[in-house]
């Protein structure tokens, strides 16, 4: 519906300019205009509740926008220390730092380490039957037979055979320097058929022990041994060489 009063015949209207008015024919219609209306009125407002907190900050007896930055600044360095003490409250333990310890002593090789003469095996190659590089500290539940030169111990070396044999732990025939030359007879004569031949090029197990006559190493499941120098010809390891399958620590 159009109303124009300026149209009307006989009404003066002050010499105004003519207005018209639209009035809707269903009040719906006006349904934009008062939320627009009422977005102005919000915008209005939070306008006004900003210019009342940074209000005193732009006069200029608060030092104007220069004053803002000491706050902007606070409020990063609060955020970047929110952050960091976030990331250390999630922190997994997969994900944090680790410390590394020592968990045992260092021992020198051949060096007696309980009063039980239990020793510390040294690391260091030797070879089997001359073409196999093995770590001696790979050697374990095993007797290692440590040969002179110029041995005339076949017998002992037998009845050692025998011995680990019926033990069932593996035997090694060790050997070094003027030695080497004699190991393969030796094992062809006197190892039973289990011993193995290793050949230590770089002297490490004669500088570690010492050996005197016929020397033998019984290394334990840890790569921990006991020495047993100078075996006389009775000798009886039996009882010994079966425990060689545990750590020689748990031994008594």
């Amino acid at each position: 519906m159009l109303v124009s009063f300026a149209s009307e015949p006989g009404r003066d209207d002050g010499n105004l300019p003519p207005v018209n008015i639209v009035i809707p024919d269903d009040a719906r219609e006006l349904d934009r205009d008062v939320l627009a209306y009422h977005r102005e009125q919000r915008a209005r407002r939070r306008r006004q509740r900003l210019m009342r907190l940074f209000g005193p900050f732009s006069r200029r007896e608060h030092g104007g926008h220069a004053a803002i930055l000491p706050l902007v600044a606070t409020c990063v360095a609060l955020s970047m220390l929110a952050g960091a003490m976030l990331s250390v409250i999630t922190m997994g333990p997969a994900s944090a730092p680790t410390v590394s310890q020592s968990t045992g002593a260092s021992y020198r090789p051949g060096q007696a380490i309980d009063a039980g003469g239990l020793t510390a095996l040294p690391s260091g190659t030797v070879w089997l039957n001359d073409t196999t590089a093995v770590d001696v500290r790979s050697l374990v539940s095993s007797a290692l037979a440590l040969v002179p030169a110029n041995c005339a111990c076949g017998p002992a070396l037998r009845r050692l055979a025998d011995q680990a044999d019926a033990a069932r732990v593996k035997l090694y025939f060790v050997a070094s320097g003027t030695a080497s030359s004699q190991l393969p007879r030796l094992v062809l004569n006197y190892g039973d058929g289990i011993a193995v031949p290793a050949y230590d090029k770089a002297g490490i197990l004669d500088a570690a022990y010492h050996p005197v006559g016929l020397t033998v190493l019984l290394v334990y499941s840890d790569a921990t041994a006991k020495v047993r120098r100078d075996l006389s010809a009775g000798f009886q390891l039996g009882l010994d060489l079966r425990e060689l399958v545990l750590p020689g620590t748990s031994v008594s």
